[in-house]
């Protein structure tokens, strides 16, 4: 995959002067504001955000393009709550078209991966009135006991929020009962987009902006880090999105808690929201490379391959994306429910570092907070294999 410089490009395209004056801001590493990020949106080419997303990316992060190995627990698809642009959850009523697993179900999942070198495990699901705080605060702890160096991310924003109001107790306090049973990070699942116009369009029962920025921010006090997602290609505007990063970029001022951010693609197949059409993959590479330019102060942002395929996951690493996600192992359901390209979501290791190695990238194995577990600029996996045989 060829890359081009922001330097080339301005060396052969004339830019407008509001586009020039971004370029300018940006190569300069000064904050551009949310109607510079609009305008990004709404007149800016591809190329050419590309190759200014392709420079902030390489300027954090070098030609590196890291992975973790990781599976997922989903212990549920039953959910209280009905968003309409959900193709995953079922309602307790009609709970027999759905799971529930059991905490001995789960630990099975866990002992699974028993001498494997996978470091982390995923958790989350469907928001069941039956699995309260308890419930959860069990499973963590039996898998800190079983495993105790496997790091466990678990639980979004949505998911805390009605455990701990059905428990009683506080965000503060509740997040401190699930670190002390082995909660190690939070994902960014829930965020969808915040405004609250569009979230009582698509989601309005779930909790509210604020709530799901105050859940991230208590665990941010608490020395958790955690994920940012944001749900785009549905009914929301181009200002929505970059209203929905601002409040992100303003909380990873106040406690640089944020490991990633996570575009997630809205997919149309077997939920409320089947009559609105997909975005395009054009439009899904122009939001990575706005999203890298505009949160300026997020080290990372990753492209979830089971969500776009392949072949985007692969075009993404030229637009601002410098990570995959990870090995996953077809443990998750809740996008290929939805229509993704990817309906057995499984890659190997070695596939992963093919994946990335193929688009002029350098693989590197991360952990959940970004620690390097091994860099993959020179290994030989044939090499490897025939040394294990011999």
């Amino acid at each position: 995959m060829q890359i081009k410089s922001i330097q080339n490009y301005l060396g052969t395209h004339s830019l407008p002067d509001d586009l020039k004056r971004i370029s300018d801001k940006v190569l300069n590493q000064e904050r551009i504001s949310i109607e510079d990020g609009v305008h990004l949106y709404e007149h800016a080419e591809l190329g050419f955000l590309g190759a200014l997303a392709n420079h902030v990316r390489e300027t954090k992060n070098g030609n590196s393009t890291f992975f973790n190995r990781n599976f997922h627990i989903e212990p549920t698809n039953i959910c209280v709550f009905t968003c309409n642009f959900c193709s995953y959850s079922r309602l307790l009523k009609h709970k027999e078209e759905g799971w529930e697993l059991s905490i001995e179900q789960m630990m099975d999942i866990v002992r699974k991966y028993d001498g494997q070198e996978v470091t982390e495990v995923h958790i989350v699901g469907g928001v069941h009135p039956k699995m309260n705080l308890d419930f959860f605060l069990d499973l963590l702890r039996q898998i800190k006991q079983h495993r105790p160096e496997l790091h466990i991310k678990g639980f979004t924003a949505v998911e805390l929020d009605y455990m701990f109001r059905k428990a009683k107790v506080g965000v503060e306090e509740g997040l401190r009962k699930m670190q002390e049973a082995g909660l190690d990070s939070i994902p960014g699942g829930g965020a969808e987009i915040f405004n609250e116009k569009v979230r009582a369009e698509i989601c309005n029962d779930k909790c509210s902006s604020d709530e799901w920025l105050q859940i991230h921010e208590t665990a941010h006090r608490l020395g958790m880090h955690s994920n940012a997602t944001m749900l785009y290609g549905h009914v929301e505007s181009f200002y929505h999105r970059i209203e929905h990063m601002n409040r992100l970029r303003e909380l990873q001022d106040r406690t640089g808690g944020f490991n990633t951010f996570i575009p997630l693609k809205f997919r149309n197949q077997g939920n409320d929201m089947a009559h609105i059409p997909e975005v395009s993959v054009v439009e899904d590479l122009r939001n990575y490379a706005v999203s890298r330019i505009f949160l300026d102060n997020f080290a990372h942002v990753k492209a979830y391959w089971p969500m776009i395929g392949r072949s985007t996951a692969q075009l993404s690493q030229a637009f601002g994306v410098d990570d995959l996600d990870g090995t996953i192992d077809d443990t998750t359901r809740i996008y290929s429910m939805a229509g993704a390209e990817e309906q057995n979501p499984s890659l190997s290791t070695a596939q992963l570092v093919d994946l990335i190695r193929q688009s002029g990238r350098t693989p590197v194995e991360r952990d959940t907070l970004y620690h390097v577990v091994r860099d993959y600029s020179n290994f030989d996996f044939a090499a490897e294999s025939g040394m294990m045989m011999n």
